[in-house]
């Protein structure tokens, strides 16, 4: 009896999976409003009454995946508790979340690029409530305020420090994203690929940081 249990289990789990999938996939190459119920569904060969067996609706779909995203993406941040130097481990940070970024495009543009998880939020979490994130922003802010306390960033705001190295982060991987880091390269003429570019001008601004501190 448990193994049938088990395999119910699995089986339901490996369904909800595939849809995940088929959704996000939709969801990025059509869009969310014009990706429906249905043509999830046709994307999995089932019938939409069994997609509603697991999901209310496309809402509860497109979060389902912005939190599948940040399990991912924590779970790559949580190996970096270990690095002792803070300043070393910010840099870390940048890393594996431009390399997150280019290993799960789909579930980026989920997480960070598209509006319709923060609608959800607002409509089912309390005001000004995004936990998925702000787990994320306080692994940085913590680790801003340990650089602090080692003479980093002195006389400013921790708080928009680690906005704005989040910010500088994610813009260079918007740009990537979009297509937009492409152009930028052809135009400098750089013997580089676009995700050298990427990763070229991150230490970059991780050099202007260091020397900012001499």
């Amino acid at each position: 009896m448990t193994d049938i249990k088990e395999k119910k289990q699995k089986h339901k789990e490996d369904l909800k999976l595939t849809i995940l999938e088929a959704a996000k996939k939709l969801f990025v190459q059509e869009g969310y409003e014009s990706t429906s119920i249905r043509k999830i569904a046709k994307e999995i060969g089932f019938s939409p009454t069994t997609i509603y067996l697991y999901y209310k609706d496309k809402n509860d779909i497109v979060y389902a995946l912005h939190r599948e995203g940040f399990q991912l993406l924590r779970q790559q941040f949580g190996a970096l508790e270990s690095v002792d130097d803070p300043f070393q481990r910010i840099k870390a940070l940048g890393r594996v979340y431009i390399d997150f970024a280019f290993r799960n495009p789909d579930y980026y543009q989920v997480m960070f690029m598209m509006k319709e998880p923060m609608t959800f939020l607002e409509t089912h979490c309390a005001h000004e409530q995004w936990p998925e994130g702000e787990r994320a922003f306080d692994f940085l802010r913590g680790t801003v305020a340990q650089c602090q306390e080692q003479g980093w960033f002195k006389g400013l705001d921790g708080n928009f420090v680690a906005l704005q190295t989040w910010g500088a982060v994610h813009g260079l991987v918007t740009l990537y994203l979009s297509e937009h880091m492409s152009k930028i390269a052809e135009n400098l003429a750089l013997e580089l690929s676009v995700r050298e570019l990427v990763n070229k001008s991150f230490e970059v601004f991780v050099t202007f940081i260091e020397q900012s501190k001499k």
